[in-house]
């Protein structure tokens, strides 16, 4: 099919995939007068005294704000803010098909990381959360850092954190399968980007131990020459066997290929030097870094990518949605490593529930029991880290009105 022909007259007549609906009634003097002014004032009011009564008496217990740049756009690069408009009313047609949530596409017209900041800031008082997307590495990781100090609601960035979290949920399945735990394998990573930096924290979070990362320059190790501060920090914490090289040397001997990287760049003879009955996730995209077909045929036990026409698509619908969901119905101000993890467990056993094989190991991304299992396993753990952070009783804080 010719999708950019459809995608091209689809646009053109819904002119824009979101609209406002009315949710107070409007038809006589008494509605206007309870929905403005007079009656407005009252909540108004409640909220000045008590901000925290804006989630209950706005819309904003239920709005994301889907912020980008417009500098790395869903595989086509800087192509600006304008022009990622559609690919952020697209972001937010998602959430709301699968999650119920209103999310806002805004897109910022600044490269400028203060600018960007400040920005969103400023007008965060207005959501619920903040979904940061397609910013270009390593701008994004500075850009999280701040907003998550600058704001008291939750800010995540899909292209690290929803990539990371599907991964992990395909991987935990394909260990258990192949008979593999996650501290024994060996890993090699090829991208060293926003999802390749987020995935391998999450592995070794997880229990990961050997883990090595590849970029365009080969290998990466500690001595990395003009290497950004997130990835200095992960060049201390991988490569422990210190090997040098690039992506052959990487790969041989490894359990798993995570690939989020460029096409074509894993071979089969890269695959045959791998451990027996590998694990190859090669999401590229649109081409991955393996054809699926050559990478079986290599000897690979278990095949994923990003794509929705091979089985075991890595997509990160089956993550974002349930995420903020269940960040928003918690009231979290942050959504932790653990929520993350939780989620990623949610979606591995919804999978192993169904019967994990080889072509199975990630529910399909259309699968609408995912966002609910999510939505409940992050508030469940959201609900978790606030007993944990909750100050121990003592006679000095117990004595306070």
């Amino acid at each position: 099919m010719d999708y950019d022909a459809l995608a091209m007259e689809a646009h053109r007549r819904w002119r824009g995939k979101l609209e406002i609906k009315l949710r107070a009634e409007l038809n006589d003097a008494r509605d206007l007068s309870i929905a403005y002014t007079p009656g407005v004032a009252a909540p108004c009011l409640a909220i000045k005294a008590d901000p925290s009564l804006s989630f209950e008496l706005t819309r904003r217990w239920n709005t994301v704000a889907v912020i980008t740049d417009g500098t790395a756009v869903l595989g086509l690069g800087d192509i600006g803010p304008l022009a990622g408009m559609p690919v952020m009313e697209g972001k937010c047609a998602l959430f709301k098909a699968f999650a119920d949530i209103d999310a806002i596409p805004i897109c910022v017209g600044s490269r400028d990381t203060d600018e960007i900041v400040r920005a969103v800031s400023l007008i965060s008082g207005s959501f619920g959360a903040i979904n940061l997307e397609d910013i270009s590495a390593p701008r994004c990781f500075e850009i999280e850092r701040r907003l998550k100090l600058t704001t008291d609601i939750p800010v995540f960035h899909d292209d690290q954190h929803g990539t990371a979290v599907v991964t992990m949920a395909a991987l935990i399945n394909a260990l258990r399968l192949t008979g593999r735990s996650l501290p024994l394998v060996r890993i090699a990573i090829s991208g060293a980007g926003a999802a390749g930096l987020a995935i391998a924290r999450m592995l070794l979070r997880a229990g990961a131990v050997n883990i090595t990362l590849v970029n365009s320059k080969g290998i990466v190790a500690p001595d990395l020459a003009g290497a950004s501060a997130d990835l200095a920090e992960l060049a201390a914490a991988t490569n422990p066997e210190r090997r040098s090289g690039g992506l052959s040397e990487a790969v041989r001997g490894a359990d798993v290929f995570i690939g989020v990287s460029a096409p074509g760049i894993l071979t089969e003879g890269d695959v045959r030097a791998m451990a027996p009955d590998p694990i190859v996730m090669a999401m590229a995209n649109p081409v991955p870094e393996i054809a699926p077909e050559l990478a079986r045929r290599a000897g690979a036990s278990v095949v994923a990518t990003g794509r929705s026409d091979y089985p075991n698509q890595v997509n990160n619908v089956l993550a974002f949605p349930g995420i903020l969901r269940g960040a928003l119905d918690a009231r979290a101000k942050d959504i932790t490593e653990e929520m993350k993890l939780a989620a990623a467990e949610a979606i591995a056993r919804i999978a192993e529930d169904d019967g994990v094989t080889p072509d199975y190991v990630i529910p399909n991304p259309l699968d609408k029991r995912v966002a609910r299992r999510v939505a409940e396993s992050v508030q469940n753990s959201a609900f978790g880290d606030a007993v944990k952070l909750k100050p121990r009783k003592t006679a000095q804080n117990r004595a306070k009105p």
